[in-house]
C-alpha cells in the first residue's frame, strides 16, 4: 500500500521516534551523526536532535529523530530498540505517543527540505523544479471548500498535480 508523504513539516507522533539510554561518553554531536548514520538507513530524516538528560536522571543523553513517512519510523523502531546500534550498551527505540487530541497546524517546508524530499522519493533529475501553477489559500478557505491547495509539476515529461501532499 502506498504512503502519502505531504510536503510539510512532520508533527504526527507516528513519524517521531524518542531513542533513550544512549551512553554520555561520546559528545552530542558525535551522537547526532551517529544517529543520523544509522536511522537514515530506513528512510529520508527530517531532524535528528540530541538532548542531555535531566539532572535527575543518570548522565547521558536522548534524541528526537522526526521521519517524513510513518511507515519508516515504524521500520526504523522495530529494527533498532534494545539494540546496540553504535555503543556498547543497548538504547530504547519507541514511537511517539501525542494525544489525538492535539492537532497542529501544517507547517510548510522550506525549498530545500522540499528539494531533498522530491529527491528522495523522485530520483535525483526525476523531477523538475518548473512549477506550473501554484495556487495559495488560507487554511480557513481551504477548509471550507474553496479552491484548494495545489502544485502541479512536471515529472518524466508528464504534468503531475500534488494537492498539499506528495507519492
Amino acid at each position: 500500500m502506498a504512503e502519502l508523504v505531504p510536503f510539510a513539516v512532520p508533527t504526527e507522533s507516528d513519524k517521531t521516534l524518542l531513542v533513550w539510554e544512549l551512553s554520555s561518553g561520546p559528545t552530542a554531536e558525535a551522537l547526532h551523526h551517529s544517529l543520523f548514520t544509522v536511522f537514515s538507513q530506513f528512510g529520508l530524516l527530517y531532524s535528528v536532535r540530541v538532548f542531555p538528560n535531566a539532572a535527575v536522571a543518570r548522565p547521558g543523553f536522548y534524541a528526537i529523530i522526526k521521519f517524513y513517512s510513518a511507515r519508516d519510523a515504524h521500520r526504523a523502531q522495530e529494527a533498532c530498540d534494545r539494540k546496540q546500534l553504535f555503543q556498547k550498551s543497548p538504547v530504547k527505540v519507541r514511537l511517539g505517543t501525542r494525544h489525538r487530541a492535539v492537532q497542529h497546524q501544517a507547517l510548510a517546508l522550506n525549498s530545500f527540505q522540499c528539494q531533498e524530499l522530491a529527491n528522495y522519493y523522485f530520483g535525483f533529475n526525476g523531477w523538475s523544479k518548473r512549477i506550473i501553477k501554484v495556487s495559495c489559500v488560507s487554511w480557513k478557505q481551504y477548509c471550507q471548500g474553496g479552491e484548494r491547495l495545489s502544485l502541479r509539476f512536471v515529472l518524466g515529461g508528464r504534468r503531475v498535480q500534488s494537492v498539499r501532499t506528495g507519492l
